[in-house]
């Protein structure tokens, strides 16, 4: 299984990625370790706003690098169309 995910990074910004461990990605972006996105080192704390669920990785790159094309406009939009459901 693969998620695409959207972050909401402390200044209000928005991060896009994708992982194969929702949960684990999420640590490592608030840890700062080496594995957290350079982006995200200095916008923590990140909170997750959005996931979809991908059975192939080829489906979640996809979606992310569609995603990224939004405005953020567009992307708090999906957000809020995702948490009323």
């Amino acid at each position: 299984m693969y998620y695409f995910y959207i972050l909401r990074c402390a200044d209000n910004t928005l991060y896009c990625g994708r992982t194969n461990n929702l949960e684990r990605r999420i640590k490592e972006h608030n840890s700062g370790k080496t594995r957290s996105a350079k982006y995200t080192k200095v916008r923590r704390p990140v909170i997750l706003v959005y996931s979809e669920k991908f059975q192939t990785l080829s489906e979640a790159l996809k979606r992310e690098y569609a995603v990224k094309q939004f405005t953020k406009i567009k992307k708090e939009a999906l957000i809020r169309r995702g948490s009323e459901v």
